[in-house]
């Protein structure tokens, strides 16, 4: 493989016109695709083959009407304070403004509260009921506004309004102040880490354009394959931060490699052989473990995997080859100052870098503190990430609605209205759907499923059943008495379900409790008993890699537990913050609640991919040196004095990309932000700078060992760049002149 990306990285220095040509008309085709598409509807979630879901399949079946049936929306009247929304002046001022939206063409249907007794039983809360032709995407800004003033409008008659249901319902987009402010640090990381602002200006140049590609084709592509918004969000968001990590890795390679004295384009193709063959095996690693979610069933965390994959594989491609191509362009540079200074414009050939005596940098005086003391500082940091995930183990799993966005909405103050009025559990209704196709008695199986249901302690209220025209199905209400995220209506769904069992066998129906509030609960239940397969099918998958990799077997088995220890703790940070409330004002989450039963797997999939980006170029460096013969001290050394602090740079940007995006309203992807910035830090700065190289120095020379049978069985990758010697002319190494400098002793 180093070989092979040896000569697409000269070639691309070469041919730089061509590819820098190229890859800007990819991105002008990816921007107009995504300019002419049509804007994409938000899905909901789904689970197949689920009770919920089979529930949502027999109601599309029997009741086709509700296929027709697009975006809704909820006004929600208070009466004054002492007053009642019955009172003459109050009613006439609720219908004046129901009235208000007869002539809008998208507006189906809007019902009147005190026909429908849609009116609290102390009479100062009532709500209407508007249903729209089509779904929320398709919604014009007129019928919106018309429904704003339809709101305002009774506001200036004295009620307090709030509008609630799915058409002011908007896409997350980026571009937020925090996003910036991520970027920001990113570049200013570029800068101190390489010392030019040419070299950190290239690496910014490589991942906007890859993000921007992809961020372009999930656009284009969102109506036919049926994209999200949190999918594009998610390309982005991963799209630039692995972009800038993986352009920083090759940048950094080939000033190292032009500062021992190489060519340009040799240099070009060295750092494309060597760090490019991590990148791709890193870049490989993430997608893998991505469009592994695919096996998890549920098609919205399929097309966020595929998404955020084919992010990913773009930023591989345009770093191995946009990179050596500017490095043709930038010429000089990209280099540091002092290796410009050895080498004036028009020289030549290039002089390596003298070795001068000075004070060690910090990465080898980190990694020689490591050395003398790998007990203490295993200790330290194995208890630190356990005492952080802690809180882990009280994880609750859920997706969140109305009641986690921030109270500054009028979708969360028509929540609390509904709330205060018909209960908690007005907001998260059940659904309970009678399949009559089987019953010898259709209207006594009814009533009997009626009177179940409302016997079952916790249940509020049960409405009047519908039957559908053929006759065949029943559908009916079950108004819990406890909100919809709360651990007793989960116990109240299955208390329903094991109810009508009974009813079931004697009758011959087909019994399906369903509804927003029961799939949600059911897609947290999958996602918790799929929780552990997957993260052993991951774990699995990182020892085999990084076996073929780093012909080892205790590197894979370390790497593999240092993954769970930085998993364990994000996800304890994640509950601490999101559940417990720790700190979440800082990040404006104003009501606790479960996590998002989606990121535990999400989070997994992805940090497993970065996590194995850190492991791999640390340790490629320490196994090049151990190759050549340095001792397993002199190795660990020497990774870190070439990959220390790239890798903490790298960390930083990454961090800082993730973090920008917490500020954004969506509790999708703050959930998200928050748990990968989490991850990162804990992985790149505790697990693979502490952790590692302590286990490492105290397992010595048995580190590397691999027996015969895998030896001569596992395939060779050559991700050192080991064939790389035989294109050119060997040279006074880096790990020569590091172990000369610096001789490692334990004292």
């Amino acid at each position: 493989m180093a070989t092979i990306l040896y000569r697409i990285g000269r070639w691309a220095f070469r041919r730089r016109r061509l590819v820098g040509g190229l890859w800007l008309g990819v991105l002008v085709l990816a921007v107009a695709a995504a300019a002419l598409a049509p804007a994409a509807e938000e899905e909901d979630i789904s689970m197949p083959g689920t009770e919920s879901q089979k529930a949502f399949d027999l109601l599309d079946e029997r009741f086709p009407r509700g296929n027709s049936q697009g975006a809704e929306a909820r006004l929600v009247f208070q009466a004054p304070d002492g007053q009642r929304v019955t009172a003459t002046e109050n009613k006439a001022a609720v219908e004046d403004a129901l009235g208000s939206l007869d002539g809008d063409d998208q507006v189906a249907s809007a019902t009147d509260p005190y026909a429908t007794g849609a009116v609290s039983e102390d009479g100062t809360i009532a709500y209407s009921t508007i249903t729209y032709a089509v779904d929320a995407v398709d919604l014009t800004e007129p019928t919106k506004r018309a429904l704003e003033d339809a709101a305002g409008q009774a506001r200036d008659a004295g009620l307090t309004v709030e509008i609630g249901g799915s058409a002011l319902d908007a896409e997350e987009s980026p571009g937020g102040t925090t996003e910036i402010i991520g970027v920001a640090v990113a570049a200013v990381v570029l800068v101190l880490a390489l010392g030019s602002l040419v070299a950190a200006g290239l690496s910014l140049l490589t991942a906007f354009l890859g993000v921007a590609i992809a961020f372009g084709l999930v656009s284009a592509l969102a109506v036919p394959l049926g994209l999200t918004s949190t999918v594009a969000i998610l390309a982005l968001m991963l799209g630039l931060a692995v972009g800038i990590d993986y352009a920083l890795f090759i940048t950094s390679r080939f000033r190292d490699e032009r500062a021992q004295g190489r060519e340009p384009e040799e240099a070009a193709g060295r750092a494309v052989g060597t760090a490019g063959s991590a990148v791709v095996f890193a870049g490989a690693t993430v997608c893998i473990a991505l469009v592994g979610l695919g096996v998890v069933g549920i098609p919205e965390l399929t097309k966020m995997g595929m998404g955020g994959a084919g992010a990913v594989a773009l930023a591989v491609l345009v770093s191995l080859t946009l990179a050596p191509a500017l490095f043709g362009f930038f010429g000089r540079r990209v280099l540091s100052r002092a290796v410009r200074r050895t080498t004036p414009p028009g020289s030549g050939r290039p002089h390596p870098v003298p070795v001068t005596a000075g004070r060690p940098g910090l990465g080898i005086r980190w990694a020689r503190f490591v050395l003398r003391r790998p007990v203490a500082v295993l200790l330290v940091a194995g208890l630190g990430l356990g005492a952080v995930a802690l809180p882990a183990l009280s994880l609750e799993l859920g997706l969140p609605g109305d009641e986690s966005k921030s109270v500054e909405t009028t979708q969360r103050r028509a929540y609390d209205l509904l709330s205060e009025g018909f209960g908690p559990g007005f907001n998260g209704p059940l659904t309970v759907v009678v399949d009559l196709s089987e019953s010898t008695d259709a209207r006594a199986t009814t009533d009997l499923v009626v009177r179940t249901v409302r016997g079952v302690d916790g249940v509020e209220s049960v409405g009047a059943p519908v039957l559908s025209r053929t006759k065949d199905t029943a559908v009916l209400t079950a108004v819990p008495q406890t909100a919809p995220n709360s651990g007793e209506t989960k116990d109240l769904v299955h208390t329903i379900r094991g109810a009508v069992s009974d009813t079931e066998a004697a009758t011959g129906a087909g019994i399906l409790v369903t509804g927003t509030t029961a799939l949600n609960i059911d897609i947290s239940e999958a996602m918790s008993d799929a929780l552990i397969p997957y993260l052993t099918v991951v774990i699995g998958l990182a020892v085999l890699l990084l076996m073929v990799v780093f012909r080892s077997v205790l590197v894979p088995v370390k790497a593999a537990l240092g993954f769970l220890l930085s998993v364990g703790a994000a996800f304890g940070v994640l509950v601490a913050v999101f559940q417990w409330g720790w700190a979440a004002d800082l990040i404006g989450i104003e009501q606790t609640g479960p996590v998002m039963s989606l990121m535990p797997i999400l989070i997994i999939g992805i940090v497993f991919g970065l996590a194995m980006d850190y492991e791999v170029f640390l340790l490629t460096r320490m196994r090049e040196a151990y190759v050549h013969g340095a001792s397993p001290d002199e190795a660990i050394v020497n990774g870190f004095r070439h990959s220390g602090r790239v890798v903490a740079a790298a960390a930083i940007i990454m961090i800082s990309v993730f973090a920008g995006f917490i500020g954004m309203n969506s509790p999708t992807i703050q959930t998200m932000g928050v748990g990968l910035a989490s991850a990162v830090a804990f992985d790149a700065f505790v697990v693979r700078m502490a952790i590692a190289p302590a286990v490492l120095a105290l397992l010595g020379h048995r580190a590397w060992w691999l027996p015969r049978i895998l030896n001569r069985v596992l395939p060779n990758v050559d991700i050192e760049g080991e064939a790389l010697s035989r294109h050119a002319p060997a040279s006074l190494t880096e790990q020569d002149a590091a172990m000369r400098r610096f001789p490692v002793g334990r004292s």
